[in-house]
């Protein structure tokens, strides 16, 4: 009779296990990482000898940063199964983050027995190859890489960048130009080769490849800065200033953006803000004796004549032996009437030009004797720089990025594969009734539905309610704020079993903890006990849809992208699961018709069903009801160029640009021009 009583409890905590761990998986996949963390905790502990839980909960630890925590639990994964690729690819990325190169390599190359095709392992394997800068062993591994994915486009780009580092200019402009070839939408192959061309001093080109680099990715602050050299080689320092002005646009913190424009404003007699430069790149680097000095020439053309010499004496403590720095304090100390100052400051000059000619060392440390050296890429005849340069003498010429950074791009470039992250063009997400929404850098309209607006001022809610589709993570403690909400809400619903609104608030609040089933169980019985309640169809078909994008998404990594990692049977979605959704946003429309969502979020289930045109006639009914709606001009926008429209396509995407989304800007450039 006991081990009766018994089989029901264990049969329960095996199922709720699988439960927790599904519940906990798609709270990963929507990136609530705190949210999923807490899931995999319960599932550890009521299964710890599953490898599932540790390397899943490793997946969020390294979205969240945590890169230790993240190698941690996959070793704990790979005690318990040894065989499965994804660990050794999550625990790889892990390792690299905390600069452990050696330890990622035998990861990928243990996963690469398992998956000898991986392009994300070959991939990072390479870039940690060219970390340690084993230059040969990374050309090997892309041949390789090639070999399996010959269309590959950052393959070539990483191996152009090898042969740069091998000075094979030859072979890497060979490899950007392949990349162009095969993808001239890809930004990174034009300003790759436009580096090359740089360094050979082929200005003209170099521009022109810059020009279509930024016309593909206009938020790349480095083209505008690459550009900018090309065209101050070429006289042209007005277009250089302007290029300036729009890398610090991008990033308003550019070192080489403010430097290299104060030496320009200089030059061009816009002395006032060249000191705004120099004041920025100082609050940089308060050490930066090139800054300083330009600074000082810049305050004596304006007649702060102290300040210059404030400058100019900083830069002679660090440098003793620089003759102009003694040149231009003295004349700066002469217009304040210091003569005694000016005279000893000439005299150092004198004593120091008679040193040179009879060929006497200047007692100049080492230090100071590596710093006057000269340029080695152009001495003092070049017109550019390295940043690390720290030879004072040339505080004129144009700063340029050191080898180290310019190539930061590759070295950062790894892929994780974390989640399946679509990166194609593709719709404005679906709306919510939540509580919660995500900052927006661009301020969009406040979005607003009287009947919503009704329930938040009756106070029947938590909180209030919020419209959007930028939906925010929770925090743990708005974690435990819900599942305390659950509890309350069942003992409401114990009392009172005929209240939809109680069943609504559960629901919403299982949702917001990634539990859908219960969610949805209920939706429906709140849609059961009022069916005119139109805010229960309309969160039971985002739940649903989300339901469906989810097992698309299970279904993607099962068939490899993450080999091995799950037993999950496979479910294929069909047209019938989304007529679901449809029906449920049919039913809001009914019952609200002036509520705006309804029609957007139909209109996205239809597009991603492919019915373009049905699709359009609810975002011309979004429209006609919000002539401010960003997001269904976009969607519109991309439903037309999907038919073929491309200017009445790129017509919504300009008005969507216009109202805050400025990724529509990007892809308006992709259908107006083409590369040449």
């Amino acid at each position: 009779m006991t081990a009766l009583l018994l089989l029901p409890t264990l049969l329960y905590a095996q199922i709720n296990t699988e439960r927790v761990m599904t519940i906990a998986r798609n709270a990963l996949y929507f990136e609530d990482y705190v949210l999923s963390i807490q899931y995999f905790n319960q599932v550890i502990n009521a299964k710890p000898y599953l490898y599932e839980p540790y390397f899943f909960r490793a997946l969020a630890k390294i979205n969240l940063d945590d890169f230790q925590g993240a190698e941690a639990d996959c070793d704990l994964a790979i005690q318990r199964n040894p065989f499965v690729v994804g660990v050794y690819q999550i625990r790889g990325l892990a390792r690299i983050r905390q600069n452990k190169y050696d330890g990622a390599i035998e990861d990928y190359e243990t996963a690469l027995k398992y998956d000898p095709e991986n392009v994300v392992l070959w991939h990072n394997l390479s870039l940690c190859h060219m970390q340690k800068d084993d230059y040969d062993a990374a050309k090997e591994d892309l041949g390789k890489l090639l070999t399996i994915a010959p269309r590959y486009t950052r393959a070539y780009l990483m191996r152009g960048e090898v042969n740069l580092k091998q000075n094979d200019t030859i072979q890497a402009l060979k490899d950007f130009d392949k990349v162009i070839d095969t993808d001239r939408y890809d930004a990174d192959g034009w300003a790759a080769r436009a580096i090359v061309r740089l360094q050979q001093a082929n200005y003209k080109e170099a521009e022109k490849d810059l020009d279509q680099a930024i016309h593909l990715s206009a938020k790349n602050a480095g083209n505008y800065i690459n550009r900018a050299l090309a065209r101050f080689h070429q006289n042209n320092l007005r277009g250089a200033m302007s290029d300036y002005d729009l890398a610090l646009d991008v990033d308003p913190n550019n070192f080489l953006g403010h430097y290299n424009r104060g030496l320009l404003r200089a030059q061009v007699g816009d002395d006032n803000r060249a000191i705004e430069d120099f004041d920025f790149v100082l609050k940089m680097e308060p050490d930066n004796m090139m800054a300083t000095f330009n600074r000082g020439l810049l305050r004596s053309q304006t007649g702060d004549y102290r300040g210059a010499i404030s400058d100019y004496s900083k830069v002679i403590d660090e440098y003793p032996n620089f003759m102009a720095g003694y040149y231009h304090r003295a004349e700066a100390r002469k217009k304040i009437g210091d003569r005694k100052g000016a005279e000893q400051d000439e005299f150092k000059i004198m004593k120091m030009q008679i040193d040179k000619r009879n060929g006497v060392s200047s007692g100049n440390n080492d230090k100071d004797m590596a710093d006057n050296t000269g340029d080695n890429a152009g001495g003092d005849t070049g017109k550019t720089r390295k940043k690390s340069d720290k030879n004072v003498e040339n505080y004129r010429k144009i700063v340029i990025a050191d080898d180290s950074e310019a190539d930061q791009r590759y070295k950062s470039d790894y892929r994780g594969r974390v989640q399946d992250r679509n990166v194609n063009i593709k719709l404005e997400p679906m709306y919510a009734l939540t509580y919660y929404e995500k900052p927006s850098e661009v301020k969009r309209m406040v979005h607003y539905h009287k009947y919503i607006d009704k329930l938040n001022h009756s106070k029947v809610f938590p909180k209030p309610l919020q419209i959007t589709n930028m939906e925010a993570p929770l925090t743990e403690e708005q974690v435990r704020f819900h599942f305390a909400l659950i509890d309350a809400h069942t003992s409401d619903i114990v009392a009172d079993d005929r209240n939809a609104k109680k069943r609504f608030m559960r629901g919403l609040d299982f949702y917001l903890v990634q539990d859908f089933t219960s969610s949805i169980d209920d939706f429906t019985q709140s849609i059961l006990l009022d069916d005119t309640f139109f805010p229960a169809y309309f969160m039971r078909a985002l739940v649903r849809y989300k339901q469906l994008e989810y097992r698309k998404a299970e279904a993607t990594m099962n068939e490899g992208s993450v080999s091995g990692t799950s037993d999950v049977k496979k479910t294929e979605v069909t047209s019938m699961d989304y007529d679901i959704v449809k029906n449920d946003l049919d039913h809001v429309i009914q019952l609200a018709p002036d509520f705006v969502y309804g029609y957007y979020n139909r209109g996205n289930v239809l597009s991603l069903l492919k019915d373009y045109r049905a699709a359009l006639a609810d975002y011309d009914k979004a429209i006609e009801l919000n002539a401010n709606f960003a997001e269904a001009y976009f969607n519109r926008g991309l439903t037309h160029i999907f038919l073929g429209n491309n200017k009445q396509g790129i017509s919504d995407l300009s008005k969507a640009g216009e109202l805050g989304i400025v990724s529509a800007y990007n892809i308006i450039k992709r259908f107006t021009n083409t590369p040449e």
